[in-house]
């Protein structure tokens, strides 16, 4: 079928949305193929949206192709529209509140998400979909390269670098690119994801929820070009970085809670133990104790220690429990058939 000639126009009915499975029936779609959506979300990306949708749709004929656009000012909608993407819109700013939106709203078997600057080659969306099925996988996450400067600025590069490298610290391997925004997913993965964030970091989301509950993920990598003239980058390196490193760190408390309590724990007492042992040797030489603002600061660290120990052990059967329940809702998901 051709794509891009024989789509019916997709309109937004008055009285709400078209149904996916509507949208389904227009686009002619088989019936026993894995329903496949493609999630572009955007704002002010007139100038490549509609070439980002058009290559998609050389590239996955039978992909429905979703534009949410978030508060745009220019043309976007429109251009999203003519190319023959499905458009809707979210008013809460935010790429994660796109995201949260578009799981929450789209049924299908396999989800491919792409920023929709034109920056990631759709040429490589039927590989990493093919990669996903066969090998029933839960993400395949695309891992940047070729980039010019201007496309992938040093400090985009550093910051996602030294993220990348405390998120594997913490929770192990199996991403080197962990702020890409080209990823594709099943659809046991997006419908048990949490999405609680609303800006930037819900890439991170992505990672820590599949290292944490130790999903099958995959890294491949893809070309990653300049973005097209007339559009500039949303993310902010310093602020977003910030946001970012936040979040990690929230999510490693909350995932790893006896790991940060027990360094915290140890801290505690390794402080306690150094201001503590002048004032015990002083007492065994004179039977007295000379400084006993020391002893006091000394006494309160240790049990200070003692106490992150014990709430980190608290913690960790929560953090545990939580995870039982994700895994269980994840487990509740049947698995996409893998084709014969």
């Amino acid at each position: 079928m051709s794509a891009t000639l024989e789509m019916p126009p997709v309109t937004i009915r008055d009285r709400g949305w078209l149904s996916d499975k509507s949208i389904a029936e227009q686009f002619g779609l088989v019936p026993n193929q894995p329903r496949v959506a493609v999630l572009i979300p955007c704002r002010n990306e007139e100038a490549a949206i509609g070439k980002v949708v058009s290559d998609f749709q050389r590239s996955l004929p039978d992909a429905i192709i979703y534009v949410y656009d978030n508060n745009s000012t220019d043309h976007t909608m429109l251009e999203a529209r003519a190319a023959g993407a499905v458009v809707r819109r979210e008013r809460l700013q935010g790429k994660g509140h796109v995201v949260r939106r578009m799981f929450a709203d789209i049924d299908a078997d396999v989800y491919i998400l792409v920023d929709g600057d034109d920056t990631y080659d759709p040429s490589a969306a039927p590989g990493m979909l093919n990669l996903l099925v066969e090998r029933q996988l839960d993400m395949v996450s695309a891992a940047r390269y070729g980039a010019v400067r201007s496309a992938y600025r040093p400090g985009h590069r550093l910051g996602n670098a030294l993220l990348t490298g405390l998120v594997t610290w913490a929770f192990g391997e199996g991403i080197t690119d962990m702020l890409s925004g080209y990823r594709v997913f099943s659809r046991r993965f997006v419908k048990s994801f949490p999405a609680l964030s609303s800006g930037f970091e819900t890439e991170t989301e992505f990672t820590v929820h599949a290292l944490a509950l130790h999903m099958p993920v995959q890294e491949v990598r893809a070309h990653y070009r300049n973005r097209a003239a007339g559009t500039r980058s949303k993310l902010n390196t310093l602020v977003d970085g910030m946001r970012i490193l936040r979040a990690i760190v929230t999510l490693i408390q909350q995932e790893r809670p006896l790991q940060v309590f027990s360094i915290a724990a140890l801290a505690l007492l390794t402080s306690g133990i150094s201001l503590g042992v002048p004032v015990v040797i002083a007492f065994l030489h004179t039977g007295l104790v000379p400084r006993l603002p020391t002893a006091v600061l000394s006494t309160g660290l240790v049990l200070l220690a003692f106490l992150s120990l014990a709430c980190g052990l608290i913690l960790d059967a929560v953090s545990r429990g939580r995870k039982e329940n994700k895994r269980l809702a994840y487990l509740a998901i049947p698995p996409l058939e893998c084709p014969e």
